[in-house]
């Protein structure tokens, strides 16, 4: 039988004329699927122009950005926000991040990923994050639950049962916002005493989507771009986890974020408030 969509969604969507929320799943995961084309296609070590302190753009962030919006232009006439070319973001709109931890691109380390969502009234609706060295494509949508496709098969994903005191959880450094790194350090240590161990790939909408995988117990950060949480977010939640901000609230895509199963999730926001 098929999973109806919440009947608020579609009452939004419908208001333009949109397609379903399966539809603008299947675009979501066709234009993901079309940037990490361009990823696959570019070389390791490509020249890069830096942005910032650790943070740098590379002629395949912006050709990837461009395939994925041509896939959505084509699709739906919804605006696009992207990391590379901006945008206006409104009641609807697509948030794209065409090359997510485009370091590790530079240095031939394969964990980088392409994230397209949909935010709607402030909320992802849609989520798409793909790792196009792995193979792997996670896919959400609000009330459709989450999946996971890998090869041929696809598989729900599921957050992990995993007690607190065995659990690996995901985070980054704040390197671009060094005014906040006494507070993360604080985060870090305690994180550290109370979970199993800690994990730092480098590409957050990754991390986040390896948590609603099962992969990871819980991620946290401060300072990031709501491109880079906005799908993975959705993919936690529709796992069955749940996500915050640093203050428990659901502002997240503001870029400080806490994640997890819901026992992680908890040990996680009591570490940040007794600190």
């Amino acid at each position: 039988m098929p999973v109806n969509e919440p009947a608020a969604l579609s009452a939004l969507l419908a208001l333009a004329a949109v397609p379903s929320l399966r539809e603008l799943l299947d675009l979501a995961e066709r234009a993901a699927l079309g940037g990490g084309e361009i990823v696959l296609a570019g070389r390791f070590g490509a020249s890069a122009e830096p942005k910032g302190a650790g943070d740098y753009v590379t002629d395949v962030d912006r050709a990837s950005e461009r395939a994925i919006r041509e896939v959505l232009g084509a699709g739906a006439d919804i605006p696009v926000v992207g990391e590379e070319g901006g945008g206006e973001p409104g009641k609807r709109y697509w948030l794209v991040d065409p090359l997510d931890g485009t370091t590790n691109y530079l240095h031939g380390f394969p964990v980088v990923g392409v994230s397209v969502a949909l935010v709607v009234e402030g909320s992802p609706v849609v989520g798409v994050v793909h790792a196009p060295f792995l193979g792997q494509t996670f896919l959400a949508a609000r009330g459709l639950g989450a999946r996971v496709r890998k090869g041929g098969s696809l598989v729900e994903a599921r957050i992990s049962g995993r007690p607190v005191e065995q659990a690996v959880v995901g985070t980054g450094f704040p390197f671009r916002r060094k005014d906040i790194l006494p507070r993360y350090l604080a985060v870090f240590e305690a994180s550290l005493e109370r979970f199993e161990d800690l994990r730092r790939p480098g590409a957050a909408a990754l991390d986040l989507a390896w948590v609603a995988a099962g992969v990871f117990e819980g991620f946290f950060e401060l300072g990031l771009a709501p491109w880079d949480v906005a799908a993975g977010a959705l993919l936690i939640e529709e796992a069955g986890g749940v996500v915050s901000d640093w203050e428990g609230g659901p502002d997240y895509l503001g870029g400080d974020i806490l994640a997890g199963s819901p026992a992680v999730h908890a040990a996680l926001l009591e570490i940040v408030r007794a600190g």
